[in-house]
């Protein structure tokens, strides 16, 4: 009989599991255990099927475990342990809890602050003063936390959160926070009892700045700047509602909320300005469970022994068992079936941002973050910073490792040889859809919104007798940083096939841009069926060697060399980006070929027609650019790569910094924008763009496809010369 069971079982596995016999059901404390055994000796008394079973897990985790190794059946778990089950053990959550009729199951994590504070957003929390629920609390730690983390304005070195937070927030108070390896300015804020004892501990009856209302509270005393709370905190604790001395006097319009775009609002406007919508508890299982038939055991034991249910077993009442929301929090109404049985769904993606944001431990990070460099010089540069980085004990250490080319390392980062490597957009953009990478960094090279973008611009000498402009390019000689650069190539030629003084003969890009020019240097263009005429003003190294070499082996490489280019009279035009004619006159570079050189001897070619000074770059330019990018392996942790290389700055990002090593200077290592560009400010984290496109931004994608060769359309060529061809000989041979 065993034997056809499990046949049968398995002939219908496509369409449903086998019925369950019974539900092992995992209790995560002694408390829970007592309260699962009368929970199932009730639902045995009342004949409710399948039989219910309850073992010992200890806790969230274990249980999870348990479920996944077929040690136990089902349990009730929040959302971060719902996260943690999905991604770890692929548990699907199968029953949901309501609350009330008007959430569905949900509420949200705000962001608090006093009205009078005017100057306070989301966008300058750091070194403000922070009052939170409780350490590991979903509201008051996680979901805060784990935003600024995800959204790139706080980081995390070596997965150490605890010490993040310190450095991110001048005082804190995190209740549960008091512990000897964690941070002291973490209960800095704390205040203790009534007689000031038992300070930071997670008790609220024991440290009175603790749960919602003493996070509130912490905010409403003056403690501190900004309080993680649920949307209902404010209103429960002011106009009166709350009797307590402290809040008697408070009213709501005091308060107000911050915004994740930066904005504020009322408090009363939860609803379009919070941090993340926080899902209900729910019941999980294996994938390989009946989920409408766990939910159709729980719905007929709610419907005897739910909220209504008066004498005899509660099912959302824990008072008996002297603890607190034990299998199901107390203040479930009812509970509900999931439909869609996936965790990702039930989270929502806000809280799952928030999540990831926290999803580091220290013994998944690799010793090494290997970096893959491009010359000799970059080489140099790198060995300094991996030596410096050393001895600040910044992690993960940083190893140097050699590629031939861009597209070297990118192959070299997808087969887990190495782990990163800064570039450019037209790079990012091969590196995303060609390897798979993904951006775990940016530069920034301004302090305001701007600044992780610049602006690609066409430089000419002042000239009064020859200002030729923008469409009287053909036949005129040009620089470029390198093939297939940003500002020196993919925006300047997609430019000019926009407007139709391009017109490339099935995509052979190269070979239009050789016929439009008379002369140019493109750097990395010494290439197989490439027109020799696109290197013919490069001049090599020092002594010659390396001509038109995509690297600073070649003095007109990069922003620097095209406008060299440019100035030592090789080329009647450079495009570089908005603030190369700077860097390099008005005694800025140094070196002998840009002495004496002033900004106001360039100008600026503008697409529509006229000249400009090169300081109206915002209105005289080809395209706004996105920054350089990190870019790493997709399984690679681009929070640990961030706060890496956040860290680091703290210590070498200053040209001007004591401690030897400049990160953003490549002066001596003869070379520019060696690993990171010379006007680098500071190196930010991704935010919401955690894909090549997301970084790119849909403007400069569309130029990048203008210069992509359609591989249908070649196709259709071929096609059309083939059956052309064939018939040719076919009537010849008539």
């Amino acid at each position: 009989m065993k034997t056809w069971t499990v046949i049968f079982c398995f002939l219908n596995a496509l369409q449903a599991v086998c019925s369950l016999s019974q539900l092992r059901w995992c209790t995560t404390s002694d408390l829970e255990m007592r309260k699962c055994q009368d929970m199932m000796k009730a639902f045995r008394d009342a004949n409710i099927k399948p039989a219910l079973e309850c073992v010992d897990g200890g806790s969230s985790e274990n249980c999870a475990l348990s479920i996944s190794t077929n040690m136990a059946d089902a349990v009730t778990l929040d959302g971060g342990f719902i996260y943690e089950a999905g991604k770890k053990f692929n548990l699907k959550p199968v029953t949901g809890e309501l609350y009330d009729e008007v959430s569905q199951g949900t509420y949200l994590a705000v962001a608090v602050v006093r009205k009078n504070n005017t100057e306070i957003n989301m966008n300058n929390l750091k070194g403000k003063k922070s009052c939170h629920t409780g350490l590991s609390r979903t509201v008051g730690w996680n979901i805060p936390v784990g935003y600024l983390i995800d959204s790139g304005r706080m980081s995390v070195m070596d997965c150490n959160i605890p010490q993040a937070v310190s450095e991110f927030f001048s005082a804190s108070c995190v209740p549960g926070a008091g512990v000897s390896s964690y941070p002291p300015s973490l209960c800095q804020l704390c205040i203790g009892d009534e007689n000031g004892g038992t300070r930071c501990a997670k008790n609220s009856q024991e440290e009175r700045y603790a749960d919602y209302s003493g996070a509130f509270r912490c905010l409403a005393e003056g403690a501190g700047d900004v309080a993680f709370v649920k949307h209902t905190t404010v209103a429960d604790n002011t106009n009166g509602v709350n009797p307590a001395v402290w809040a008697k006097d408070l009213k709501s319009n005091d308060f107000q909320l911050l915004c994740r775009d930066g904005s504020r609002a009322e408090i009363n406007s939860y609803a379009g300005c919070y941090l993340a919508k926080v899902p209900a508890h729910a019941v999980v299982v294996r994938p390989d469970t009946n989920g409408a038939e766990v939910f159709s055991m729980l719905q007929a034991g709610q419907r005897q022994f739910g909220s209504d249910h008066d004498i005899g077993f509660k099912m959302f009442d824990s008072s008996l068992y002297g603890g607190k929301d034990l299998l199901f929090k107390d203040s479930t109404i009812r509970l509900i079936a999931i439909e869609n049985q996936s965790y990702q769904d039930w989270l929502g993606e806000e809280y799952l941002h928030a999540l990831s944001g926290l999803d580091c431990s220290p013994d998944r990070l690799p010793e090494y973050l290997r970096w893959c460099t491009l010359s000799h010089g970059e080489l140099l540069k790198c060995s300094d910073m991996a030596m410096s980085f050393s001895k600040k004990n910044l992690k993960p250490k940083v190893q140097c490792v050699s590629g031939t080319s861009p597209e070297d390392c990118m192959q070299k980062i997808k087969k887990k040889e190495v782990d990163a490597i800064t570039l450019d957009g037209g790079f990012i953009y091969t590196a995303g859809k060609t390897y798979g990478l993904v951006p775990a960094a940016g530069e920034s090279y301004a302090y305001d919104a701007q600044g992780g973008t610049y602006y690609a611009v066409a430089v000419v000498k002042r000239s009064g007798h020859d200002s030729f402009t923008f469409s009287e390019l053909k036949g005129r000689k040009s620089c470029h940083t390198g093939y297939q650069r940003t500002a020196g190539w993919n925006i300047p030629i997609a430019t000019l096939i926009e407007n139709g003084f391009i017109r490339p003969d099935n995509c052979d890009f190269p070979k239009a841009t050789g016929s439009f020019f008379s002369a140019s240097c493109v750097p990395g263009a010494n290439q197989p069926g490439f027109p020799s005429s696109l290197c013919e003003l490069c001049k090599g190294d020092s002594n010659g060697n390396n001509k038109c070499e995509l690297s600073n082996n070649e003095l007109y490489y990069g922003y620097n060399g095209a406008f060299r280019c440019l100035a030592e009279g090789g080329g009647d035009v450079a495009f570089v980006k908005h603030t190369t004619v700077f860097d390099n006159t008005d005694g800025k570079n140094t070196e002998s070929w840009a002495a004496g050189l002033q900004h106001m001897d360039f100008e600026l070619l503008c697409p529509n027609g006229v000249r400009a000074p090169v300081t109206e770059y915002a209105k005289c330019n080809l395209a706004l650019v996105p920054a350089h990018a990190v870019m790493v392996h997709p399984e690679t942790n681009i929070y640990a790569v961030y706060g890496l290389l956040s860290k680091a700055q703290d210590f070498f990002g200053n040209d001007s910094n004591p401690n030897g090593f400049s990160m953003f200077d490549s002066s001596k290592y003869q070379g520019t924008d060696l690993i990171f560009k010379d006007s680098t400010l500071r190196i930010t984290g991704v935010g919401e763009k955690k894909t090549f496109n997301e970084w790119l931004g849909q403007s400069y994608m569309a130029s990048l496809k203008m210069l992509e060769c359609s591989a249908a359309a070649v196709s259709t060529v071929s096609v059309v010369l083939v059956t052309a061809l064939s018939f040719f000989l076919t009537c010849y041979s008539i």
